[in-house]
């Protein structure tokens, strides 16, 4: 490719062959996938939640397939320790110690049930998901790239479980929920997987192809009125400040940080070269805010009791 324009007629093409290669095995979902590869492109770290069967793992392993890229599956248990994560050293035969690898050291790791594991656990991640790194016994150990953590969690059980803390939570860019399929959607679901038919996915995209395609979202241009629309928009969540929106005020006890501003721009920029455009506009930003901002927004009493969501709350502000 000789140009950015030919770079980004080249994804918009490349995303399409991975829409088409992941529904060979993934039967809806077309919103769920798009937010996935949308982080993917964004160098982000996504949390996907829903009840049990909706094949999160199953969609998390189906993009690794389609990727040709080293894939990890860390299953969270409350037994898990920090250096089943990111290794351990140990000795060798001629006594010396030297360190051996744990699962984190792949390209995309799958961290199934992530909120069943205490937090001492939980955050062997944080210097991964954010530094691209590992320290052990002083030492530090650089991830290959390109790196991704998605992360699956169940929210109807809360016995044995263990909420993210909201620093490691600030580290996904997307909070993806899913639904149940529709009667239609189910119907191919239960047909697809019920009988002898084995669908293969092939690889559509190599890791220096994913990383040359995440430099070009960062060189994408940005008009001032589309920042300043992004920024203006986290501003209305922090209650009690100068920006605050009147419900903000009303409703929410924390709002979103400068964290939150930043994956706006990017995920905009990645979602019009996604659809074909070479730079985002307010539309773009409306794609991407409520997944970002889902699970940085702090609701307080009031709007608990009221059951007003964080999706209503965020809605208004759009």
């Amino acid at each position: 490719m000789t140009n950015d324009k030919e770079a980004a007629d080249s994804l918009a093409a490349a995303y399409q062959t991975l829409r088409r290669e992941i529904g060979k095995i993934i039967v809806g979902q077309d919103e769920v996938v798009r937010l996935v590869l949308t982080a993917v492109f964004s160098q982000g770290h996504s949390l996907l939640v829903g009840v049990p069967g909706l094949a999160k793992t199953l969609l998390i392993q189906t993009i690794a397939d389609s990727l040709d890229l080293s894939f990890n599956r860390i299953q969270f248990t409350p037994d898990l320790m920090p250096s089943d994560i990111v290794g351990s050293e140990t000795m060798n035969q001629q006594r010396d110690f030297q360190f051996v690898k744990g699962p984190v050291f792949a390209n995309i790791i799958l961290a199934d049930e992530i909120n069943r594991t205490p937090p001492k656990t939980q955050a062997a991640l944080l210097e991964s998901m954010q530094e691209y790194s590992v320290t052990v016994a002083g030492k530090r150990y650089p991830l290959s790239r390109p790196f991704f953590v998605l992360a699956t969690q169940n929210p109807i059980e809360q016995e044995g479980t263990y909420p993210l803390p909201e620093a490691q939570l600030d580290r996904f860019m997307f909070n993806i929920e899913l639904g149940y399929p529709s009667y239609a959607e189910e119907l191919n679901i239960v047909k697809n997987t019920t009988s002898n038919v084995k669908q293969t996915v092939n690889k559509v995209l190599h890791a220096a192809e994913i990383q040359a395609y995440q430099e070009l979202v960062r060189r994408v241009p940005v008009a001032d009125n589309v920042v300043e629309y992004a920024v203006s928009l986290v501003q209305k969540t922090r209650p009690k400040t100068e920006r605050a929106a009147p419900r903000t005020n009303q409703l929410l006890e924390w709002g979103a940080g400068p964290r939150a501003s930043q994956h706006l721009i990017v995920g905009a920029k990645c979602n019009a070269l996604l659809n074909g455009k070479y730079s985002p506009d307010i539309e773009d930003v409306r794609a991407v805010a409520v997944p970002i901002l889902r699970h940085r927004l702090v609701r307080n009493f009031k709007a608990e009791a009221e059951g007003i969501s964080v999706e209503q709350i965020v809605k208004e502000l759009l």
